[in-house]
């Protein structure tokens, strides 16, 4: 049977009036707010999802499942989160009748692929720049 560690983890709820855990302090006039990172592409197979549309004109269904390797459920909610934020157009059909879901970047999108890229290269940067 496996044990469980019942030490208390940072993310875990605290009892009321208990003290925050101690972070790391930071160096002296070094300190730098954090761009706002896109939520909304930020997670891992949305990313993916904007990510291969930006390289290509368009992908099915079944491209998109197969290239990222994720289920069909997973695949389907990452991707109607993206058409909600107007960063993907989805437009179904079918060839016969086998219906077939396929994907486009939006102006919208890549726009928001761009803002994300860029504040993902000046986190890198600030990163890089901190540890010389």
């Amino acid at each position: 049977m496996a044990r469980h560690n019942t030490a208390r983890h940072e993310d875990s709820p605290r009892t009321p009036g208990a003290a925050a855990p101690a972070r790391p302090a930071a160096r002296q006039g070094t300190a730098r707010p954090a761009p706002d990172l896109d939520r909304v592409i930020h997670e891992r197979i949305r990313l993916g999802i904007i990510s291969a549309l930006a390289v290509n004109d368009a992908l099915t269904f079944s491209e998109l499942k197969n290239l990222l390797a994720t289920t069909d459920g997973n695949l389907s909610v990452h991707a109607r989160k993206l058409e909600q934020a107007d960063y993907v157009a989805c437009v179904k059909s079918f060839e016969g009748r086998v219906p077939r879901t396929q994907y486009r970047i939006t102006a919208a999108g890549r726009r928001a692929l761009d803002r994300y890229l860029s504040h993902m290269e000046a986190i890198i940067k600030a990163t890089r720049d901190a540890q010389r």
